[in-house]
């Protein structure tokens, strides 16, 4: 969800640390320099085997590097500035929602809660744009709201089939949680803000901790057989095979939300009510459709296409671009997305990527790569 890519530790820039820093350390990640932090692209385990482990276990990430902050005051004011509905979010419940610009593309995306009986909103936005996110948020809404970041917080994520098996052994109930819900409750004795959510298309919990007890929640769940430390390589290729949005990749402030198939983000209340800036513009682009959009794409073969690779229609001329790709391991094959002239959007279309000047096959395929396995609510 982060605009900054990952590269080697020898930078000379100074770097900030997670309340979790001397762990990784210790279990012996790989630092690199990301979001202006120094975080663990992996651990001895290896990517591969990261990812597999969480899409079979459970593995636990340091997502501490995200902002976290707290709206109080007029918190449906917030609606001029995203087409989620905030002013229906019930207590107890998380959403997914777009920060928009004055021109209706994407500042970033960002997930907001209502605590049980609490007025403020529990906010998180990305880590490379958070505190440009907090200062226009704060500009454009002005007195109505008060904002109150909260860099001093750790955050961790426990994702995996095996996540709440886990955590119910530290926060005895949490597993009654369904997807997007959240509670404050206690996570091996240390306060805690729980989610239901995540970013690698599996069920598990995003974890908000007073930062002292980062380490020591940290230390609980890795205590546990099925857990392993995941670093953010793993990371991004769980959330490509989940067709999630990586923010300055897939979406940026270039992009509109339906052209990046995030309609499902726009509430139903706010497409009758589209007073979220740039409303009818966007609502315009829904009706009448736009000039690209993003898709799934599966190349034939065993070479993968990164991000910023050319995509082709069969007779040689170019109509997109891939904004991620990679090896999906969960699939023993490359995969990507990326955003191709709205005339070969089509699933089944197929495609050719340049890849060092060569065209190779590729066909557009549904999203998500590999199936989602949230913990939904089960139907009476």
């Amino acid at each position: 969800m982060n605009r900054d890519r990952m590269t080697s530790s020898t930078s000379t820039e100074t770097l900030l640390r997670t309340p979790l820093h001397a762990l990784h350390l210790e279990l012996g990640g790989k630092m690199v320099p990301f979001a202006g932090y120094e975080m663990p692209v992996q651990y001895p385990a290896g990517v591969l085997k990261e990812h597999l482990h969480t899409r079979q276990k459970a593995g636990l990430f340091d997502v501490s590097h995200m902002g976290q902050a707290f709206l109080g005051g007029d918190t449906a004011a917030l609606e001029r500035l995203t087409p989620a509905d905030v002013a229906g979010l019930k207590e107890g419940m998380q959403r997914y929602g777009l920060l928009l610009t004055d021109a209706g593309t994407i500042m970033d995306d960002f997930m907001f809660s209502r605590l049980a009986g609490e007025a403020d909103l529990y906010l998180v936005v990305n880590a490379g744009t958070k505190e440009g996110d907090f200062a226009y948020i704060a500009a454009q809404l002005g007195d109505a709201v008060s904002l109150t970041p909260r860099p001093d917080r750790a955050l961790l994520a426990l994702q995996g089939p095996a996540a709440a098996a886990v955590l119910e052994r530290h926060s005895p109930g949490i597993s009654d949680l369904t997807f997007m819900k959240v509670v404050r409750t206690s996570v091996a004795g240390a306060p805690a803000i729980v989610s239901r959510s995540g970013y690698t298309g599996e069920d598990g919990f995003e974890i908000s901790l007073e930062g002292p007890d980062g380490e020591r929640v940290a230390r609980a769940l890795l205590g546990e057989e099925e857990v392993l430390p995941i670093g953010l390589g793993a990371r991004d290729s769980l959330r490509l095979e989940a067709g999630l949005c990586l923010y300055g990749h897939d979406i940026d402030d270039t992009t509109g939300p339906v052209e990046a198939d995030l309609v499902w983000s726009i509430g139903k209340r706010r497409k009758l009510e589209p007073t979220f800036l740039a409303g009818q513009k966007i609502m315009d682009a829904l009706a009448n459709g736009t000039a690209r959009k993003r898709v799934g794409i599966r190349p034939d073969g065993r070479a993968p296409a990164r991000e910023g690779t050319e995509i082709a229609a069969r007779d040689g001329r170019v109509i997109g671009k891939v904004t991620s790709g990679g090896f999906g391991p969960s699939l023993n094959a490359p995969i990507a997305m990326g955003y191709v002239d709205s005339a070969f959007a089509a699933d089944g279309t197929q495609l050719d990527l340049i890849v060092r000047g060569k065209p190779l096959p590729a066909t557009v395929v549904p999203m998500p790569f590999v199936p989602h396995n949230y913990c939904r609510p089960k139907k009476a």
